[in-house]
Formats: C-alpha cells, sequence, structure tokens
C-alpha cells in the first residue's frame, strides 16, 4: 500500500510540474517548494492548513494558542498556493511555509528542521 501512495504522490507531482508550464498557479506550488528552506528552531507551534479557508476556520485557535505560548516561534504552512501567497505576511505566523511534498523523506526533514511542541492540522473546511 505504501508504494501506491508514494507512487501517487510522484505521479501528482508529475502533474502539477507539467501543469506549471501553463498555469501561475501551479507555477506558484511548485517554484514555492523547490525555493523555500525552513529554519532550524529548538521549539515551535505548528499549524497547517490545506487552504486560505482552513486558515479562516483555525484562525481563532492560532490567536489562542500564540498568545498563550508567547515564547514558542510560530509556523505556518500551506499546500495550496491560494493560502499561501494570501496569508504569507500573516503576523500571526512567525514563519510561513509550503507543506513539503508528502515522501517520507521531506517529512522526516521538516519536522527534524521546525521541531514542533504543538501540531494542530485542521480537517475540514467549508466552501459556500
Amino acid at each position: 500500500m505504501h508504494f501506491l501512495y508514494h507512487l501517487s504522490v510522484q505521479l501528482y507531482h508529475f502533474a502539477i510540474w507539467l501543469a506549471s508550464f501553463f498555469n501561475p498557479k501551479a507555477r506558484l506550488w511548485i517554484d514555492g517548494r523547490r525555493n523555500q528552506k525552513p529554519v532550524t528552531m529548538d521549539a515551535c507551534i505548528w499549524f497547517h492548513f490545506a487552504s486560505l479557508g482552513e486558515f479562516e476556520q483555525g484562525r481563532p485557535v492560532l490567536e489562542k494558542l500564540k498568545s498563550e505560548n508567547s515564547t514558542l516561534k510560530t509556523v505556518v504552512t500551506f499546500f495550496s498556493p491560494s493560502g499561501y501567497e494570501i496569508r504569507k505576511n500573516t503576523p500571526l505566523a512567525d514563519y510561513v511555509y509550503y507543506l513539503p511534498l508528502d515522501t517520507r523523506r521531506n517529512a522526516r526533514d521538516f519536522i527534524t528542521t521546525i521541531n514542533p511542541k504543538i501540531a494542530i492540522f485542521t480537517k475540514y473546511e467549508y466552501w459556500y
């Protein structure tokens, strides 16, 4: 099963790469991940949002945890360019990144680098 998932992730990446020649959003997805270098931290609070809608949904939790843990850096990651581009300069986060492509190595390297003490993921977003 792991093999099929890994293959799917690689095929998805290839499809986005092909689309990036014609689609500006796909180009942002590729370039944003290629050019980012997360800062090494002792500890942080990490929030992951798939997109802008999930950021807005999780914002109250982000605000509360940030205010109660002012000594910890706050990291926000996005999967989509729409969330990243609009919130990359949010004052609620010390660092904003694209979530790396979902591979075992990328996950290990990212987690080791940011060293989250707390990780928060939003599960649903609502579209109106």
